[in-house]
């Protein structure tokens, strides 16, 4: 079982994440213009907020110091009151609208620059992924980026801006001492809800960590369904999930009994920093150095400023989380392209489509060898076969054509070109596949046909159904093509998917054709008539074929016969069987079979 605790991160430096901060920058400054209007409405804000108390305290003044005081209303004071209100109001909300277009397009951008960068990493990430803890990190690094925009917007600045503001106030219309109050105030209040924060800050990593994991083991559950009640594990599925949420369950308690603990120091300097502030206000009254109004003014200015500090532990764990999800988000955007074009890649020239292996050698491991100087050539037009057992390296042929990943020693050729010399995209546009393991998309099945050009005309995705001999089957069913064929298409069965991904491959009509295994999960009346369309489609294109069933591969103009990595045998069907050797082998012991079966 995996450790579920393999995602927690050691603790992030500054230089990290002031690095994640400015790679965010980009994204932020495409609309500067609406970033520096929203920062001026901002300043407004925070200007009539903090002219507020100064008109309550002349109220205050005029209405005690005024004789039948009942009798009079300040009504300029009153009026100047509500509209400073009614302007914090305006300009807050202004700035919220303002600055909504630079955040959402910000994290669509950065979306689909990751999406971008997780299509362009090599098939060996892909195959060694976590699909449900990957999901996960994209979701949270997007949203962290919102988050830190939004906390640093509309919560850092404008309680800096505040702050800057009542201090400055202070100093120049009251005695130092305030001032001075109000700084240790804050700064004890700072420095504690640092370090606690900073204390707690391992549970919320492993609250992310085995929300993680609890969410991949979900994900890889559900898309494996059919497995799990093949072998009656829903007990253990669910009980691998629930060891998971547990420790996750532990943690979230502890996390939020340690912000409980957080909040109520936090609350308890505030109100000792308060008190004595309003003490010395008091003092200040009595003594006839200041005025009732300013006794108000002063209350006013600490629940002014403190209101937002009571927050400042949520923004700052909020920020804190925010980078750490933003950390995982960017090292997956630090993952290096296995496979990526040369600098002067070129466009494949298609007009003769042989391909040519030479002295191909690979390995996935060093220690584990998968083809072993392997030598053939696919004339311009001409269809040939490999066949072999499990594991002989048949289908890396294919991969390795499709360059999904690199050879270690040799060359691979079309047209006498280096396929490591063109451009990834002109290659695969040449190539067309049908894989022994069809995956479809959750869409219905006109969409999964035209995948190679979804703006084509529906009589070209008819006419491929057809030639796959899928129209028929389609039309029969309720909702036609619109029909959704589920999740990697389990609605379907293999031969139902293996004839869509046949159709998919005659829709895209490539000049070089892949066909592994493609008829293995069919039945042998619908191999015959599928076999014949395949033929048809391979008559002019350049054919490899990768075969379990023999019987399809007759007609080949020349087959390979693997083992371990190498070819032990070449030649046509006949003279295959006049060696007597492996394939002759091969072929018995499958014609044996299929006499047991009639």
């Amino acid at each position: 079982m995996s450790d579920p605790h393999r995602r927690i991160e050691a603790p992030h430096n500054n230089r990290r994440d002031w690095q994640n901060v400015k790679n965010t920058l980009p994204y932020l400054w495409e609309y500067k213009g609406r970033v520096l209007i929203a920062l001026f409405s901002l300043v407004l804000a925070k200007a009539a907020t903090v002219g507020i108390p100064l008109i309550l305290k002349d109220i205050v003044d005029f209405l005690s110091q005024t004789p039948n005081a009942q009798l009079i209303l300040p009504v300029m004071l009153l009026f100047g009151y509500g509209m400073l209100r009614m302007a914090s109001g305006f300009f807050n909300e202004l700035r919220d609208a303002i600055f909504a277009k630079v955040r959402y397009r910000a994290m669509r951008r950065l979306s689909n620059t990751v999406m971008r960068h997780l299509h362009d990493l090599s098939l060996r990430f892909h195959l060694e992924r976590k699909t449900g803890a990957i999901s996960r990190d994209l979701t949270r690094g997007t949203q962290s980026v919102s988050s830190l925009m939004n906390y640093m917007v509309f919560n850092i600045i404008p309680t800096i801006a505040e702050f800057l503001l009542i201090a400055f106030i202070l100093l120049i219309q009251y005695d130092l001492k305030f001032t001075i109050a109000i700084f240790v105030t804050v700064i004890i209040y700072v420095t504690f809800t640092f370090a606690i924060t900073n204390w707690r800050m391992h549970y919320r990593h492993d609250m992310n960590a085995l929300e993680s994991e609890a969410n991949n083991q979900a994900v890889d559950s559900l898309i494996n369904y059919e497995t799990v009640k093949y072998f009656n594990n829903e007990p253990f599925e669910i009980n691998r999930y629930d060891q998971t949420m547990s420790k996750w369950e532990e943690a979230a308690t502890n996390s939020q009994v340690s912000m409980s603990a957080l909040n109520f120091g936090q609350g308890a300097i505030i109100a000792i920093g308060v008190t004595v502030l309003m003490f010395m206000a008091a003092q200040g009254v009595v003594e006839k150095t200041m005025s009732i109004g300013d006794l108000v003014l002063v209350n006013a200015f600490l629940l002014q400023l403190f209101i937002p500090l009571n927050f400042l532990g949520v923004v700052y764990r909020s920020i804190k989380y925010a980078l750490a999800d933003m950390d995982l988000m960017f090292k997956l955007l630090e993952e290096k392209p296995e496979i990526v074009d040369a600098n002067n890649a070129k466009t494949l020239n298609i007009e003769n489509a042989a391909v040519n292996f030479k002295n191909v050698s690979f390995h996935y491991q060093p220690e584990r060898p998968i083809l072993k100087n392997i030598s053939f050539e696919i004339p311009n037009g001409k269809k040939i076969a490999v066949v072999g057992s499990s594991g002989a390296g048949k289908s890396t042929l294919a991969r390795l054509l499709y360059r999904f990943y690199d050879v270690a020693e040799g060359s691979i050729q079309i047209n006498n070109q280096e396929i490591r010399d063109l451009t990834q995209q002109s290659l695969r546009a040449a190539i067309g596949i049908v894989p022994q393991d069809t995956v479809l998309f959750n869409e219905n099945i006109y969409y999964n046909i035209a995948y190679a050009n979804p703006n084509a005309p529906k009589e070209s995705v008819e006419q491929a159904a057809k030639l796959a001999h899928l129209h028929e089957f389609i039309i029969s069913l309720p909702n036609g093509y619109e029909t959704i064929v589920g999740e990697r298409g389990l609605k379907l069965s293999g031969g139902e998917k293996q004839r869509v991904a046949i159709a998919r491959a005659i829709f895209k009509n490539p000049r070089i054709l892949i066909f592994d295994e493609a008829t293995s999960s069919l039945d042998s009346r619908t191999e015959q008539h599928i076999q014949q369309a395949l033929q048809e489609l391979a008559e002019h294109h350049t054919t490899l074929v990768i075969a379990h069933r023999l019987s399809t591969i007759v007609d080949a103009d020349e087959i390979l016969v693997m083992e371990s990595g190498e070819i032990v045998e070449r030649g046509t069907h006949n003279n295959l069987l006049q060696y007597s050797g492996v394939y002759a082998r091969m072929w018995a012991l499958q014609q044996q079979e299929q006499n047991l079966e009639n």
